[in-house]
């Protein structure tokens, strides 16, 4: 299996700060946002990893992160000209770096503290089409990409921001693909936002029931907003004491 990092788009719900940089450079308490997204894909096993951008900030990342080399991973770049063309835009970047192996999909805002490894051998094992992560939601699941799931993990529908959810599972920004998903990509069109929805394209899994999610502890999405942000900041440095993270 191997990794892609999306860290692209515009951020326009942090400036002023990503006026100067991409969010996904910006410090959550002891180091980049990114780092975790790094870290998530070498406790998963993944060695070789694409990160996707837009041009302007690519050789701020590749100055900080250089080859990869300090996190144990062989890091490639690739550019996303389109910065509003959605989650499955950016996933179709790396068709060629893929090939026939299945990928490894994190947003790189998005920190957790679960590790893949297990779930990346079950997604190998049981080949599965598509292995999706959730997480329950005290608060109203209606902001999310909300998911409706059996005993055995199989997906039964996801819905995006729905009015009435089925569920009090959150989607988040971890996906595993096998190798159709390029094939997948193309067939989607854009939603009324002109993107191509991730949503979509999980559901292109899901009527094959060949869509499954595992459930994990504790996820934030920090580069959702300042408030977010500002949460991240305050949890990630409460689990780096307490050894969590």
């Amino acid at each position: 299996m191997k990794g892609v990092i999306l860290a692209g788009g515009l951020a326009t719900r942090l400036r002023p700060l990503t006026l100067v940089t991409n969010k996904h450079l910006l410090p959550v308490y002891h180091q980049p946002m990114i780092y975790y997204s790094l870290q998530a894909m070498q406790k998963a096993g993944v060695s070789e990893v694409l990160l996707t951008t837009s041009g302007d900030h690519a050789g701020d990342f590749a100055n900080l992160l250089k080859n990869g080399e300090e996190f144990g991973l062989k890091l490639l770049y690739s550019i996303q000209d389109n910065p509003k063309g959605g989650i499955s835009d950016a996933i179709a970047l790396a068709q060629e770096f893929a090939g026939n192996e299945s990928i490894l999909v994190l947003l790189g805002d998005n920190i957790f503290n679960f590790n893949l490894e297990a779930s990346r051998k079950k997604f190998e094992q049981k080949q599965y089409g598509a292995m999706i992560f959730g997480v329950h939601k005290d608060t109203d699941s209606r902001h999310y990409g909300v998911i409706e799931m059996d005993k055995s993990g199989k997906v039964l529908s996801i819905e995006e921001k729905p009015e009435h959810p089925k569920s009090d599972i959150a989607q988040t920004g971890i996906y595993m693909y096998d190798h159709r998903v390029f094939d997948f990509i193309k067939t989607l069109k854009p939603s009324a936002k002109g993107e191509l929805e991730v949503t979509d394209l999980n559901n292109c899994y899901r009527a094959e029931s060949k869509l499954f999610c595992e459930i994990i502890d504790w996820w934030i999405d920090a580069g959702a907003s300042y408030d977010e942000l500002l949460a991240a900041n305050n949890d990630v440095a409460k689990m780096v004491k307490a050894g969590q993270l």
